[in-house]
């Protein structure tokens, strides 16, 4: 059983949920993320992903370990999809478990914003009226033509 993956396939939030979910476990948060339709008043009509996917699943790993430290209880998975996906289709799963909610929701949260810092994975969104890349460094600019290559990528 993977607890942090990224892949292709559609995601199933049971699947995810099953991950963690155990005895001792008295809540389970999940987090689901879906493509929405419109963004600052544009129509999406489908989001791209890409990802690095072995330094995406490593540090999918490391947000799983940083939880353990501040929630020894807790347990976590952690699926994100790559590739084309429509509006309303899942793009990521989280999955926590704990002996009690407070510290379910909190370590939830913090694991989407962990991925949001610190995970490899780049998200383009197609509008009616183009595109563009959205992340911290590409928020502000359109590349009509993609994302550029960048040099000495380490991540």
């Amino acid at each position: 059983m993977k607890l942090f993956e990224i892949t292709e396939d559609p995601i199933s939030v049971q699947e995810v949920i099953d991950k963690v979910i155990h005895p001792d476990a008295g809540a389970v948060n999940t987090f689901v993320g879906t493509v929405r339709e419109m963004t600052k008043g544009k129509r999406t009509t489908y989001l791209k992903y890409e990802a690095y996917i072995p330094m995406a699943e490593k540090q999918l790993r490391k947000i799983g370990e940083e939880i353990a430290v501040e929630w020894p209880d807790a347990k976590c998975a952690i699926t994100h999809r790559i590739g084309e996906l429509g509006i309303s289709e899942i793009a990521v799963v989280i999955a926590v478990s704990t002996p009690h909610r407070a510290d379910s929701f909190e370590a939830c949260r913090y694991a989407i914003e962990r991925i949001k810092e610190i995970v490899p994975i780049w998200k383009k969104e197609h509008w009616e009226d183009g595109s563009k890349w959205v992340g911290d460094q590409l928020e502000n600019t359109s590349y009509p033509q993609g994302r550029p290559e960048s040099e000495g990528d380490t991540q």
